[in-house]
This record gives structure tokens, sequence and C-alpha cells, in this order.
């Protein structure tokens, strides 16, 4: 079956004043796919993600997503992403339902807001204050925002920082839930673990240009055929697997 290409990025570039952030990054995004890109501070992640969304100005090269020009028509290209920041923030005072009743209001829709914290397992929440959430629960309130107009993209630029095991581990079965709905999933990590669990493919960026691209277990593979031998220490469970086998596996207030 061919596969859509849902995102197309070709020679993109950006550079701040001496520093070449972006230097000739191309790769395609698949529909219903999640896609990582990953790499060290500075390796121009974050960059690329914002030309993509719109955020901002493309120097030279193209990106299309769903056969249309970003920087032709950011206008039409808001209504076909969902971007779910690192640090959401919402309005103080406002019940759950509320937000999710504001945020389809700005795209010109009319939703049943139960049914989105549904999604997210924080229906016992929905006449609760933004303000009263733990982190982990604001992190899934902020991606069930991001998708009440009905995306055809989503970005999430390191979606787990800060969350402990339990919590990551939710959230990890929720962004596969987004990408079961054929929606094509961009997002950044550092952690390797998240990306090798979650990510169908991964693009590797360094200094501005993507080193490498393919899929976890292939990336692996590459590595091993050029040499590479560390000790091999052969374990059914980690450390986290402990926690949360002892602390329960139940999504708590998280």
């Amino acid at each position: 079956m061919k596969v859509k290409v849902m995102i197309k990025v070709r020679n993109l570039k950006k550079r701040y004043d001496d520093k070449q952030a972006v230097d000739g990054v191309s790769f395609d995004v698949h529909e219903g796919e999640i896609f990582g890109i990953l790499g060290p501070n500075g390796a121009g992640k974050t960059t690329t993600l914002e030309m993509m969304e719109t955020l901002r100005s493309i120097d030279s090269g193209s990106v299309e997503i769903n056969g249309i020009d970003v920087e032709k028509n950011p206008r039409d290209i808001k209504y076909l992403i969902g971007v779910q920041p690192q640090s959401p923030a919402f309005q103080d005072k406002t019940k759950l339902t509320e937000v999710i009743e504001m945020f389809a209001a700005a795209y010109g829709e009319k939703v049943d807001p139960m049914e989105f914290l549904r999604d997210v397992e924080l229906e016992d929440k929905a006449n609760s204050y933004v303000e009263d959430l733990s982190g982990g629960q604001k992190q899934r309130l902020s991606i069930t925002t991001a998708l009440v107009h009905g995306p055809k993209v989503f970005f999430l630029d390191e979606p787990t920082t800060g969350l402990d095991p339990q919590a990551r581990r939710h959230l990890w079965d929720l962004i596969k839930k987004v990408r079961d709905k054929g929606i094509s999933v961009i997002m950044t990590t550092h952690y390797m673990d998240e990306a090798e669990v979650l990510c169908d493919r991964i693009a590797i960026m360094d200094n501005g240009k993507i080193v490498a691209i393919d899929t976890p277990r292939g990336l692996i593979k590459q590595l091993l055929a050029r040499g590479f031998k560390k000790k091999q220490y052969v374990e059914q469970a980690n450390l986290e697997d402990v926690f949360i086998d002892l602390t329960g596996k139940g999504l708590r207030d998280n």
C-alpha cells in the first residue's frame, strides 16, 4: 500500500547573525506516523519545528503540509496543524470544559468538551480550574486543546519533560492514540528511551544538519554494522519497571 507523504521539507535553511541554525534540512513525514527529531541543544530542532509551524520565517527552502506551502499560505496551515508547547499555559480561574470550548471557538468549531476530556482521562476534572491541575494533567489538557479542530498534523516539543514515570507512560499511550487516528505526529525529545518506544522513524540533527534518518531499529543496526560494541547486560526489567510495579500502574493525579 502506498504511503501518503503528509509533510515535505526541502533544503530548509535559517540563519541568526553569524550562526547557520538550520542548514539545508530535507525530510518527509508520512500520514499516521510518529516522526522524532533528536539532537543535542543547539542542533536546530526547535527552529526547524517553528518554521514548519509558521512561527518563524523561512530563509530558503520549502515546507509543504498536505500539499500546501507553509510560507505562502500560513493561515491555511494553522487549521491543518495542532501544536503542544513544552510549557503549556492557560488562563487562571477557567474550568477545563471552558478551556476546551474557548480553543474550539478560536477555530470556529463547536464541540462536546466532555468527549475530549474523556479521551485524555480528565473527565473527573471537568469542573476543576486549570491552576489546580498537576504537571501531567496540564500536559494532557494541552494535547487535547491542540486537537479540538481536527488537525492532520500534531507537533510536540519535549512533551514529557519534568513528568514522573507514571505520567510519562500514560502520555506515551495518549500520543500513540493520536497517531492511531491517522494524525501525523512530529516530536522532539531528549529521552532516548521515549524516542525508541514512540517513534516510527527518527531524524537525528547536529549543527543544523540531519545526519541520519531511519527507524529506531534501523539506526541501531547501522551502528552495530560499523563495529560498535559494548558490554551486554541482559535484564528482564529496569528500575523504572520496579517503580511502576511498586507504586501502581493506575493513572493518578499527576
